[in-house]
């Protein structure tokens, strides 16, 4: 590993370093560690709603008298993942305006306000991640551009306020950018274009609805999820319809195979890629926990997001780590994240081809920890067995790309 880890900072890191300092990544990030929080504690309630635990289950439906207690957890998804694409929009646009000197509030605003007129208020969760990101940085590269001009500065007479005079002198810059969204949304309505982020993931969606329950299907799955995930895109959320295609009719067939002791007829099902691929989540990174743990001690940031990660990493809740750590648009990352999901599949697919594991056949709770959710979904212990084995491969896989992270990072404090 030491040989790979020296091969990776000579050829690899300098390349990356390059990559990581552009402003726009860099405002991306800096947006995504200020949501860290939110992400964490939308993670927690997630996850206490969804415990897989019959006795904490019915214990509080017992106490409540029916579910009314999730309405905790559903109070504050809203305070957290519903606003996710709202609050990126306005930071990453304060961030980027920040770092061209210019103000941050107004551009933020801007961008906000753009957000909402191309169609923003049915993507303000996760969904509509990918366009916020899109719209902040478009507005705010007009905003720098028009707050320099002074042929668009509303001059204020002498003894106004600070403030005032910035709110005016960005005041036809704002109207002229929130326009131009407006217009673009306008576009689309006339060519039959209702919603353009509903649209956008139908767009995207449909490639995948004439896949079937292949290997090569799988390979695709495992690596299209993560790759949408590293910038941004909810990848889960986008391919859930094709998944949900697949998913019944292949459980159903393989039930009925195995109880008339006939071979599964279907290895790719939804269960399949939860309980094989997504160990920890997207991107197996209850993998990139445990080494974390086990070679990333030294770095405290690291070390405080991995322990905030961890246990919703458990029920296979990764956000704290995508956002906290973080894994979207990180360079070094995306290697592992993109990698380890098409060894797993890999092996998962080949060790029930040649029947050393059973097929999928049922669909426990995706919160369900890994190894047991193996257990269930295959009903037998070699679906826990092929689950743990395909754990410990992800902690090998990430191994090399924490130690890498973790010298990089310690070098940039030392220069620092």
């Amino acid at each position: 590993m030491d040989g790979f880890v020296s091969f990776m900072e000579a050829k690899f890191i300098p390349i990356a370093s390059k990559i990581g300092a552009q402003r726009h990544l860099v405002a991306i990030r800096d947006a995504f560690m200020v949501t860290m929080p939110l992400m964490i504690l939308g993670a927690l309630a997630v996850m206490i709603n969804n415990l897989p635990i019959p006795v904490f289950q019915d214990f509080m439906t017992s106490i409540f008298k029916g579910e009314s207690w999730k309405g905790f957890g559903g109070s504050v998804w809203n305070g957290t993942f519903a606003i996710l694409s709202v609050a990126i929009a306005f930071l990453v646009a304060y961030n980027l305006a920040n770092h061209y000197g210019k103000d941050g509030i107004s551009a933020g605003t801007v961008s906000l306000a753009s957000f909402f007129a191309l169609g923003g208020a049915t993507g303000m969760s996760s969904n509509g991640l990918f366009i916020a990101l899109i719209v902040s940085l478009v507005s705010t590269e007009l905003f720098v551009r028009l707050i320099g001009n002074e042929k668009l500065v509303i001059k204020m007479p002498d003894g106004v306020p600070p403030a005032v005079a910035k709110s005016f002198a960005a005041l036809l810059p704002a109207m002229i950018i929130v326009s131009i969204f407006g217009l673009i949304a306008a576009i689309f309505a006339g060519f039959g274009v209702e919603d353009i982020i509903t649209s956008f993931y139908d767009a995207v969606q449909a490639p995948f609805m004439g896949l079937a329950s292949t290997y090569p299907a799988a390979l695709l799955i495992a690596f299209i999820t993560p790759f949408l995930w590293f910038f941004g895109l909810h990848g889960a959320n986008m391919i859930d319809p094709f998944m949900q295609t697949i998913n019944a009719p292949a459980i159903e067939a393989n039930a009925l195979a195995m109880s008339a002791g006939k071979a599964a007829p279907y290895i790719v099902n939804k269960p399949f890629i939860d309980v094989f691929v997504n160990l920890g989540g997207t991107g197996a990174t209850l993998g990139l926990v445990i080494a974390i743990f086990l070679v990333g001690k030294k770095h405290e940031s690291f070390s405080v997001v991995n322990k905030l990660s961890a246990g919703p990493g458990v029920f296979n809740i990764n956000e704290p780590m995508l956002f906290g750590l973080p894994i979207v648009l990180n360079p070094i990352m995306f290697i592992p994240f993109i990698l380890t999901p098409m060894i797993l599949v890999t092996t998962a697919y080949f060790s029930t081809k040649l029947g050393l594991v059973p097929a999928a056949i049922s669909m426990p709770p995706w919160v369900t920890p890994p190894v047991l959710g193996g257990i269930l979904a295959t009903s037998s212990f070699r679906g826990g067995i092929l689950a743990a084995v395909n754990l410990l491969i992800s902690i090998i896989i990430y191994m090399p790309f924490v130690k890498i992270s973790v010298i990089q990072e310690l070098k940039r404090e030392e220069r620092a």
